[in-house]
């Protein structure tokens, strides 16, 4: 046996209990009762620490793209940083980058850089914008596809042209496009003629500031988000697509969700962390400005929201990490529309979700699986999510009883911030292992560039 992770409380979506795991050539090679492990030729003593599958990460903003552009926020190298600090192993990221790719070339010179310097694994979703291009680009073993139902008005990024698409019969096409290679078809909901008449209020009542940006995108009880998901799940339902439906942050999206699902539809969804511990408060938002900001949830969708996730109408949790410098969110306080929209997390949301499921929010168990185990189910990665053998072993050691605070001088992004400084979370991440081999451990980072490798999906 190459490794034992020995006397660990081994915790997965099935339950939990007292066991060793043996790990051979990057996989795990048995489960074994505590003083029953075969010898090997490394030992990790995991007492006193929780043993959980490596978590994947399906929606991640990794800003580096074939060409200069935004690398200066993060590089795919600091992204996957934080991934192993925090127990990501698998993170998937999005392609609003330069260029975004959305043909096999272009996606074909993203995978390079991942492949030269990505410490954990990784896989990308693409945008399916040019027909031509969707069977070129399944065949190479992508999660999943990627658009966004919305243009920035006020700036031009991070919700770049290209991959941006509201004309709801180019999303039929595209859909129909997916489902004819059975890849499912991630969607940033949103009304943009709705929100055209929304800013245009503000805007003519000399509202612009990040607390106006923050009103503006939950008016009328998110209608916005609301009617966008209305649409997006008739057309699934004429076009036959598997449909992933991103930002789930209102009562109305859950229970139309929910409808959904009951009715048999291929539909799924996520849940992102500033739902739930940031966007939720509007203290923080008046505190924070565009700083708290991707969105506000206001407090009312909380308690619809922790149900949905708990019965597993929200199916994933995914972080949405988006870094952006000091500069382009400090703008905001004056203009709300100029500030870049996003907030990182992937290095501490792990703690976060632990932590609230230590708390009595979920079961742990249900955190596990909605970090772990369901999106590595539901978007192909076959031996990823879960400790069983023949599985990879991606394991997160972590540590519930310990309480830190997230400081900014701990964030290794290039950006140097997180809106979550100066609060404290349990469940702290200790040692991070990726097909076998130890990416973090003592507070540092040791895993090396191109060790990561892509996660490839499978469908059946």
């Amino acid at each position: 046996m190459d490794c034992v992770v020995k006397n660990g409380l081994l915790i997965t979506a099935k339950g939990k209990g007292r066991t060793s795991i043996g790990i051979r050539n990057g996989q795990i090679a048995g489960l074994y009762e505590p003083g029953q492990e075969p010898a090997a030729t490394e030992t990790i003593d995991a007492s006193g620490l929780a043993v959980i599958p490596g978590v994947i990460d399906m929606h991640s903003h990794h800003r580096q793209g074939s060409e200069p552009g935004f690398e200066y926020k993060d590089t795919i190298y600091t992204s996957t940083m934080q991934c192993a600090a925090g127990g990501v192993t698998t993170s998937v990221a999005m392609p609003n980058v330069t260029p975004p790719p959305n043909s096999l070339d272009l996606l074909k010179k993203q995978f390079a850089i991942y492949e030269r310097d990505a410490i954990v694994d990784w896989n990308f979703n693409p945008a399916p914008t040019i027909a031509e291009e969707v069977p070129r680009m399944a065949d190479q073993g992508i999660a999943a596809f990627k658009i966004f139902m919305v243009v920035d008005t006020g700036r031009s990024y991070p919700h770049m042209p290209g991959i941006g698409v509201h004309d709801h019969g180019k999303i039929l096409e595209i859909m129909k496009h997916c489902a004819e290679v059975d890849i499912p078809l991630m969607v940033h909901p949103h009304d943009q003629a709705l929100m055209d008449v929304i800013e245009k209020d503000f805007w003519e009542r000399q509202q612009r500031d990040a607390l106006a940006y923050a009103k503006a995108y939950a008016a009328h009880d998110g209608v916005i988000w609301e009617t966008a998901i209305a649409t997006l799940l008739r057309l699934q339902k004429a076009s036959g697509c598997r449909l992933h439906i991103l930002h789930t942050q209102t009562s109305g999206s859950v229970d139309l969700i929910r409808r959904a699902k009951a009715e048999g539809q291929k539909v799924t969804c996520e849940i992102n962390p500033w739902a739930l511990f940031l966007g939720c408060d509007w203290g923080a938002i008046q505190r924070l400005g565009s700083y708290a900001l991707s969105y506000w949830v206001p407090e009312k969708n909380v308690p619809s929201l922790w149900e949905g996730l708990t019965d597993g109408t929200i199916d994933i949790v995914a972080t949405d990490h988006a870094p952006h410098t000091r500069e382009e969110k400090e703008i905001g306080w004056q203009d709300g529309w100029k500030a870049h929209t996003g907030t990182p997390s992937t290095q501490f949301y792990v703690s976060m979700f632990l932590t609230a499921a230590l708390e009595g929010k979920f079961p742990i168990e249900r955190a596990v699986e909605a970090m772990s185990t369901r999106p590595a189910k539901l978007f192909g990665l076959e031996r990823k999510g879960d400790v069983m053998p023949g599985y990879d072993a991606d394991l997160v050691l972590v540590d519930l009883d310990k309480e830190y605070e997230i400081k900014d001088a701990d964030v290794l992004s290039l950006t140097g911030w997180s809106p979550y400084a100066g609060r404290r979370f349990k469940a702290k991440p200790v040692r991070t292992l990726v097909r076998g081999r130890t990416v973090y451990v003592d507070g540092k980072v040791v895993g090396e560039k191109g060790w990561g490798k892509q996660a490839r999906a499978r469908y059946a």
